[in-house]
């Protein structure tokens, strides 16, 4: 039990269904749902919807999406909603244009938003309502206003010269010149225009017509090579879920182009260790962590890729042998010194929901537009803020993650859903760019490892490393002699730049009949359920 004279937040408990999000009013949007006869999809993805317009520095419809899906009999199913590069972005023309680096905030690192296209298809496959229906909400917010939370004010404070670059952003992203304060009401005019019409006529008003037009005449401006048949080609990938043991549970991830694996990869090296024996926020166990994140985020940087254009499938990774290989690396007593640093660079961020309604299904649910505000690029007659994640590609001929044409990068949004003897155990995702397989490692290894309910695993105190330097980096909460004690084994360890990730998660106790909640408090929502 925790200590009642601290500010902390407790678990939510609930008998029947419950919601898990980043946002308050995306949480009472979920549950608005489930409580009108909806069921767990149509409930995330009305969810998702209102989180692409009340935290735009996280997630639009501009971005991509990513879902597990657990049916009450343990039946998985998995949803790639991610887009690939333009069908002209061949390493071959990007180098008759002279591009020798991805910028970040430039057209060539926007891919196809895949985020309204999985929307659709999951409600087809999954869900008891249409897309128009669960999109009212949204529609609303956009249309008539929203306040900006907390959390949502600080991010938004950091990016104003990002957003006034271009004129679609600063226009429906900035008030006279200025970042909106804690409280302001927002309003997005021509995003709620676009959602209205992808109410009434579906999807297809997204990739054709003249949303699609919209967004190629914006990236064509600024030397892009995105094309209306880019657009309207898209369609999501199904994706059978991979998993791996951890201690008598199956933990589920979805294999590559996303990063799922590692989070594997990570499990299965921590899996040698006790960590029980440990102190949760000791020098030790964050040692342990950290090294095992660094070791598998340089095979990440090795092999993760597009599918098609890898060598390996994760289950070569997740190999006992090849695990063996990597632990024979660790030590509890000094830092590996030779491992090479990732070229993704500084984290980002984005937004995590988890939902089970009352037949037992849950849904995993991970949708984003890569770094703050993506790239900045905002079509200013629909209001759709563009995602940046062309910028995990790679320049360099003949690696795996190399960009070109109708390739998905590499992509670091996960969700993820735990089993046990079968069934759906535990639906959860932590956000944060590159931290997230090292979060999914530290939250469920709370849980399991330490005894934490969803809340306590989630407040605990968090470290990452930089990833092009290696540099750890502490979250205040991080005890000084944790620190000090890293610091004696070898690593560099600074105070983390802000706080590290988010992340939710949906406990189902099957032997209380209830379900557990947990829900960040470095962002602005909530767990709730009934």
């Amino acid at each position: 039990m925790r200590d009642f004279h601290f500010p902390g937040r407790s678990a939510a408990h609930a008998t029947t269904a419950m919601a898990a999000t980043s946002h308050p009013l995306s949480t009472a949007a979920a549950l608005e749902i489930l409580q009108s006869g909806g069921n767990a999809v149509d409930a995330a993805v009305a969810a998702a919807a209102v989180l692409a317009v009340v935290e735009p520095q996280m997630t639009g419809i501009g971005g991509d999406c990513f879902a597990i899906v657990a049916q009450p009999d343990g039946t998985l199913s998995g949803l790639n909603g991610s887009g690939a590069a333009p069908a002209a972005a061949t390493p071959q023309r990007l180098a008759e244009l002279g591009v020798t680096t991805l910028d970040p905030n430039g057209a060539h690192a926007v891919t196809v938003p895949g985020a309204v296209r999985a929307w659709e298809v999951l409600l087809a496959r999954h869900g008891t309502r249409r897309l128009g229906e669960v999109l009212q909400r949204a529609i609303g917010y956009a249309e008539d206003g929203y306040p900006v939370t907390p959390r949502v004010a600080y991010d938004w404070s950091r990016n104003l010269d990002k957003l006034s670059a271009d004129p679609g952003a600063a226009s429906e992203y900035l008030v006279d010149g200025a970042i909106p304060k804690v409280g302001q009401v927002m309003r997005h005019r021509a995003l709620a225009r676009t959602l209205r019409t992808i109410a009434e006529d579906g999807a297809r008003a997204f990739y054709e017509g003249e949303v699609a037009e919209d967004i190629v005449a914006t990236l064509a401006a600024r030397g892009g090579l995105m094309t209306r048949e880019d657009l309207a080609g898209f369609e999501p990938l199904d994706m059978t879920p991979v998993s791996r043991g951890y201690r008598g549970l199956d933990v589920v991830e979805l294999p590559p182009n996303g990063q799922g694996f590692i989070a594997l990869v990570m499990l299965g090296l921590l899996e040698r260790f006790d960590l029980a024996s440990l102190d949760p926020n000791g020098t030790e166990r964050f040692h342990l962590e950290l090294e095992a994140g660094r070791l598998a985020y340089s095979v990440r940087d090795l092999f993760l890729a597009d599918p098609d254009h890898m060598a390996f499938g994760p289950d070569a990774f997740l190999a006992p042998a090849y695990l063996d290989r990597l632990a024979a690396r660790m030590s509890a007593s000094a830092r590996i010194a030779d491992i090479p640093p990732s070229l993704l660079g500084p984290s980002s961020d984005t937004i995590y929901l988890s939902v089970v309604d009352g037949a037992g299904m849950a849904v995993s649910l991970i949708n984003s537009v890569y770094k703050d505000f993506g790239s900045g690029i905002c079509a200013p007659k629909s209001g759709v803020l563009l995602q940046n994640r062309g910028a995990c590609f790679r320049l360099e001929p003949g690696h795996p993650n190399c960009i070109d044409g109708g390739k998905r990068p590499l992509h670091t949004i996960i969700p993820a859903m735990v089993m046990k003897q079968g069934l759906p155990h535990l639906s959860f995702g932590v956000m944060g760019g590159g931290y997230q397989p090292c979060g999914h490692a530290h939250v469920l290894t709370n849980m399991v490892d330490f005894g934490m309910d969803p809340q306590e695993a989630i407040d605990a105190p968090r470290m990452f490393f930089d990833e092009q330097t290696h540099v750890l980096q502490a979250e205040r909460s991080v005890p000084s002699a944790t620190v000090e004690g890293l610091r004696a084994l070898g690593h560099e360890v600074v105070e983390a730049p802000g706080p590290i990730g988010g992340a939710q998660a949906i406990l189902i106790d099957r032997e209380a009949g209830t379900l557990v909640g947990g829900s960040d408090p470095r962002k602005d929502g909530a767990a709730v359920g009934y």
